[in-house]
């Protein structure tokens, strides 16, 4: 770890990382601006001002360029002047640092140069702007809850005007049982659909754009652009079709009254215009308006839906009877149980094609996702409150009207009779009246069967139901025309297509999309003057239909290609009920209207051509891309193409195994993690003349192959021959893998004997770690308390380099000659069994992710967390801290942890990582290291500068000074392992980078010596290549 030393300067706050050529000016041999002084560090009884405010509050205590883990180390930054806030490179903490001697600036991310008071951060907000003095406030925009954002505008977009007028006769036709029936199926679709909306809004940070958001970011621009064109479209054109139901409403009570504006269909065209233009004006208001003449229209639904079951429950008067109205009883319940097929409708999936429309608007809430306070907690809670009492209000309209109703009823007062008269056929007769003549004749006007308007009729006051029908009409044409423009704006922005980025222009605190209001104005008014919807509402319902479809295969395919950036926090979903609701909707666009739904394919074919033909430059880290890298090797020219993203990172691995066979435990290991996963290279260095190894290797090669199959790992073999192992392994990290299947890890043993070994084997295997740094690999080191190389048991040839001192023997006490095996009896041998193997239990896995690496220490435990064997094992995070701020430290890494939705709920701060190590353990390290001492405190520069020259691996004086501190932090933080970690199923650890150049070889192994030593469960060092591979976000 690259120590920090302490420039004086005024105090400042802790805002982000520092720059290394900001935070270090130090010359070659001399002291720069930055050196500290005497007994200057975070624990120190008069600290200086930055380390006391800046520096160690960015760490757990002490000086270092290395950070610990923080939340906008994964934040997007927001704009181009935004300072970066993010963690230091890896040339940074592991290359010789260069001075800038030309002058001294102070921490950009920290100070502002100008008055030295800290930037907001990228992800700051506005509440964190608001709080700072001398900035100007910004308004903050309006945000809703997933009450009044979410539930009452999905519910208000479910209900409409077949609730009032087309359910009880529907319960007529099919009978109460099949009703449910239909309610039911109906509702299964948009439960499923719902719970993928839940899935995908969950699976990160969602913006606006609704519904095209949520393809788009899951599916890719092909399929998100076009539906999302479509959808916004149809969304328009719902706004026409609802509004002119309220027209046609208001014209019908017109005409019941002799008041007509001019005639029937240019009464629909003004009410209509006049009607639109209304709710524009809401809309342009502000989403706050538009939300409180929501919840006025919820409420007079509310009270029209209390109002009918008040009357239901009122006794019936005459003029009701005589429409068939009798109040609850029995018999008609059962006669109205079963079913009553009448007309050309008749059919089961006739009715059901009527209703189904009812029960869509499940996306309302969706699609004003960037109003909403917590989109990934308002979309999953919202739109499955609103299925769920949709449907109640659903199945009990249809329940208590089937009870109190009959079928059929002549609404004349003559029809009364006595019960029990002659002639009198039908249920009707029992309650003392008879319709036989109406009924055989198919002329009743009253009845459920007949008459429309069965619910005002039975309710307590009949004009609230029109005022039902009003709310129901006027708040989906409200809904309509806000999703409409919200969705094109977000598709308008992210450029698609041509000619409509005009209108992706925001104004305001909330960024309304006002032209996109007016070009959805223009549309609806544009259909409201054709006043005859008969014809596109077909086309309408399908463009829904498909958009369920696509949200369903979303979930379905992110859930498929098994990416680890597929997290969702809403676990209650299941990726084959996502694939049977998009089925099922597809099934049913062809059931409603055949040619409708040809028209939708059609058109959503015909722009995800153009979106493919255009191939626009956006990389949204969708689930596509994700599937692209499970394709075989013919698509691997077309995975090239593919753009990388974080959310599908994958860590692959480049194994130093040498021969598999001979490192089983470290092939387990990873190939646990990475199988269906990633990609797994056991890499092999053949040591010697190429001509004399290439035959080997040809030879070997197949048998490896088979040994990786016969052992169920999913990995590629494949070695070089080199005259060295370091010049070997640079060629693998280099020429290894295909396109983008290329490793980013560089997983190798730990070097046991590096004590007895020779000082060149020594210097290759740290050189080895420098070259995977320096070729921006992660690394990742694995030690186990028994060893890795089985080779002795093998009786076969192993690299000199990493184990030279186990090589086998023979039985003549000599070093056994290399020589090949064949690959049938090296495929058959036995099988060496690991703990990987075995099942775990519930055990611990401990992770000590002391420094920000990017989060690989927290990707790789998390990987080998879903695996059936360690899966009931615990994962704990260790992260270091200061005794004074640990509630708050803990809160910080809490947060951050579920951001990421790795589901790590256990964290524990180390608050005494900071103490001096015990006496005999700093005798320990100080006995270690002393066979690799110069010991050159007295003796002459000149003789110094040749002993170095010749004993590059060597420990001198002023290097072991220099990081003293370094190294009794790695001797505390074996004893803080052995306290905590003893009986761990396993360890992971953030292990310390030796700056090439300036840390000995043998210094360097002594801290992993140190931090590693007497532990029973094996222990992984990861340490990432400090750039992110986990994210919170949604793009």
């Amino acid at each position: 770890m690259a120590e920090l030393p302490i420039p004086d300067l005024p105090p400042a706050r802790c805002s982000g990382r520092f720059t290394i050529s900001t935070l270090l000016g130090i010359e070659e041999g001399g002291r720069g601006p930055y050196t500290p002084t005497e007994g200057s560090s975070c624990d120190s009884a008069q600290p200086t001002h930055l380390s006391s405010s800046t520096l160690c509050s960015r760490t757990f205590g002490y000086n270092t360029v290395d950070v610990v883990p923080a939340y906008e180390h994964y934040a997007n930054s927001k704009g181009v002047g935004d300072p970066r806030k993010g963690r230091p490179s890896l040339a940074d903490l592991h290359s010789i640092l260069k001075p800038d001697p030309g002058h001294l600036r102070t921490p950009v991310s920290d100070l502002q140069q100008s008055n030295g008071l800290p930037e907001a951060g990228p992800e700051a907000g506005l509440e964190e702007a608001e709080g700072e003095p001398g900035r100007d406030s910004v308004p903050e925009p309006v945000r809703f809850g997933w009450v009044k954002g979410v539930m009452i505008r999905c519910m208000l977009n479910i209900w409409g005007v077949i609730l009032y007028l087309r359910l009880p006769w529907i319960t007529a036709q099919a009978g109460i049982a099949l009703t449910w029936l239909i309610i039911l199926m109906s509702v299964t679709v948009t439960t499923i659909t719902g719970l993928s909306i839940s899935a995908i809004s969950t699976n990160g940070k969602v913006k606006s754009g609704g519904t095209y958001f949520l393809i788009s970011r899951s599916l890719g621009p092909e399929l998100g652009g076009s539906i999302g064109l479509i959808f916004a479209f149809a969304n328009a054109v719902a706004v026409a079709m609802h509004t002119v139901g309220f027209a046609e409403t208001v014209r019908d009570l017109l005409q019941e009254h002799n008041s007509l504006i001019v005639d029937p269909t240019n009464d629909i065209r003004i009410i209509g215009v006049i009607t639109v233009t209304v709710l524009l004006g809401i809309s342009l208001a502000g989403m706050e308006w538009e939300a409180k003449a929501q919840i006025l229209f919820f409420l007079v639904i509310l009270v029209s839906f209390i109002n009918y079951l008040v009357g239901t429950v009122i006794p019936a008067t005459a003029e009701k009877q005589a429409k068939g109205f009798f109040s609850y009883r029995a018999d008609i319940f059962a006669q109205n149980f079963v079913p009553n097929w009448r007309g050309p409708e008749g059919s089961f999936f006739g009715l059901f094609s009527i209703f189904f429309p009812s029960a869509t608007g499940i996306l309302a809430g969706a699609n004003i996702s960037g109003d909403l306070k917590d989109p990934a907690v308002a979309i999953p809670k919202g739109t499955l409150m609103a299925i769920f009492w949709t449907t109640v209000s659903y199945l009990v309209l249809s329940a208590t009207i089937g009870a109190c109703v009959v079928r059929d009823a002549s609404g004349s007062l003559n029809d009364s009779v006595a019960v029990g008269s002659p002639g009198c056929e039908g249920l009707a007769c029992s309650f003392g009246w008879n319709f036989t003549a109406c009924t055989q004749q198919q002329s009743c006007r009253y009845g459920l069967s007949n008459y429309y308007q069965s619910m005002s009729m039975v309710s307590g006051f009949g004009p609230l139901i029109t005022a039902g029908i009003f709310g129901a009409t006027l708040s989906s044409a409200l809904a309509c025309l806000v999703s409409a423009p919200k969705v094109f704006q977000c598709l308008c922005k992210d450029q698609l297509y041509p000619l409509i980025g005009f209108f992706g222009k925001g104004y305001g605190r909330n960024s309304e999309p006002i032209r996109g209001y007016m070009l959805t104005y223009v549309i609806a008014v544009g259909f409201i003057l054709i006043a005859e919807l008969n014809a596109i509402a077909p086309i309408i319902s399908n463009f829904f239909l498909c958009s369920y479809a696509l949200i369903n295969f979303s979930c379905f395919h992110a859930s498929i290609t098994n990416s680890p950036g597929w997290r969702p926090s809403f676990r209650y979903y299941s990726k084959w009920a996502a694939l049977f609701g998009a089925a099922v909707s597809v099934v049913i666009m062809f059931l409603l209207t055949w040619w409708a739904a040809l028209i939708a394919f059609g058109i959503v074919i015909f722009l995800l051509g153009y979106v493919l033909y255009k191939k626009p430059d956006v990389n949204w880290g969708s689930s596509m891309q994700a599937s692209s890298y499970n394709m075989a090797l013919s698509y691997s020219v077309g995975l090239s193409e593919v753009d990388e993203h974080i959310k599908n990172y994958r860590p692959q691995c480049l194994v130093l195994t040498g021969p598999p066979n001979f490192r089983p435990a470290l092939v387990d290991f990873v190939g646990t993690f990475t199988k269906n996963l990633s990609l797994m290279l056991c890499g092999n260095v053949l040591i010697g003349p190429r001509k004399q190894k290439m035959p080997e290797s040809r030879l070997m090669a197949d048998g490896h192959t088979k040994w990786l199959t016969k052992r169920k790992i999913k990995a590629f073999y494949t070695d070089v021959v080199a005259e060295d192992l370091r010049s070997g392994v640079q060629m693998l990290m280099q020429a290894a893998g295909l396109g983008k299947m290329r490793p980013n890890i560089l997983v190798l043993g730990y070097k046991r004997n590096w004590r007895t070994a020779s000082p060149q084997s020594l210097e290759d295997y740290v050189g080895i770690l420098h070259d995977a740094f320096d070729f921006k690999y992660g690394v990742c080191l694995m030690r186990m308390k028994e060893g890795l190389n089985v080779s002795q048991v093998l009786q076969a040839h192993v690299n000199p380099t990493f184990e030279a001192a186990e090589h086998p023997k023979n039985g003549t006490g000599s070093k056994a000659a290399p020589g090949t095996v064949d690959p049938t009896t090296l495929a058959s041998e036995q099988q060496a069994s690991t703990i990987f193997q075995s099942e775990q239990g519930k055990k611990t896995i401990d992770i000590y992710w002391l420094f920000d690496d990017g989060g690989l220490t927290l990707l790789i435990p998390y990987l080998l967390g879903r695996k059936k064997r360690w899966g009931k094992c615990k994962i704990r995070v260790f992260v270091g801290g200061q005794i004074n701020r640990m509630d708050e430290e803990r809160k910080a890494i809490v947060s951050l942890l579920s951001k990421f939705r790795l589901g790590f709920h256990e964290v524990h701060i180390l608050p005494d990582i900071n103490q001096k190590p015990r006496p005999e353990h700093i005798k320990r390290f100080d006995e270690l290291i002393a066979p690799f001492r110069l010991n050159d405190g007295f003796k002459d520069e000149a003789t110094v500068n040749e002993m170095r020259q010749g004993c590059p691996w060597k420990i001198s004086d002023e290097e072991a000074d220099k990081n003293r501190a370094k190294s009794l932090r790695q001797v505390r933080l074996n004893e803080i392992l052995l306290d905590y970690s003893r009986d761990a199923a396993l360890i992971a650890i953030t292990p310390p980078i030796g700056r090439k150049g300036r840390c000995p070889s043998s210094l360097y192994m002594a801290w992993l010596e140190t931090l590693s030593q007497d532990l029973r469960p094996p222990i992984i060092l990861i340490r990432g290549n400090q750039e992110n591979v986990l994210t919170f976000y949604c793009q």
